[in-house]
């Protein structure tokens, strides 16, 4: 493992200097899930719970959170994102909503963080509708599944 990059010979928190890196289209792949109650999924794919479109509201918030990344992570780099996409799937095995959050840059740092903020956020969305009916539900598994671009080149997440 190599050393950790944010933080200076003394050991102070730092934003990584990536002014002479090269510009390279990057892309990252997030997932993450929302367990819930089988009553509360079928709310959720009915339309039926009282604050409105569960997914709809979802996606839009982790799309304006991946946008906003580098205000909540205080060594984050602001990226100009060329694309956010997110995709939420009802599990009625789990149950469950799958999200997976889709972020693409080009510039000079990874769109990881970004990624992983986006599920995050739709996650918490999800929690924060369907509490009044379902407290137990459990936010699980956020993790990154694929990242592309930069020196560090392609990861994929072992399955």
């Amino acid at each position: 493992m190599t050393d950790l990059t944010h933080f200076d010979a003394e050991g102070r928190a730092v934003m990584v200097d990536v002014s002479d890196k090269p510009t390279s289209a990057r892309t990252a792949i997030a997932a993450g899930r929302v367990i819930m109650r089988s009553e509360t999924l079928r709310l959720v794919q009915a339309g039926g719970v009282t604050k409105g479109d569960v997914l709809g509201v979802a996606r839009l918030a982790g799309i304006m959170a991946a946008k906003r990344t580098a205000e909540l992570i205080p060594l984050c780099h602001p990226l100009p994102l060329a694309s956010v996409t997110l995709e939420l799937v009802c599990d009625p095995a789990g149950p469950a909503v799958d999200i997976r959050a889709t972020c693409k840059v080009t510039g000079r740092t990874g769109v990881e963080m970004e990624a992983l903020t986006a599920v995050s956020v739709a996650a918490l969305t999800i929690y924060d509708m369907c509490k009044a009916v379902d407290r137990g539900m459990r936010i699980e598994a956020i993790h990154l599944v694929h990242k592309s671009g930069g020196k560090s080149g392609t990861y994929d997440a072992k399955p």
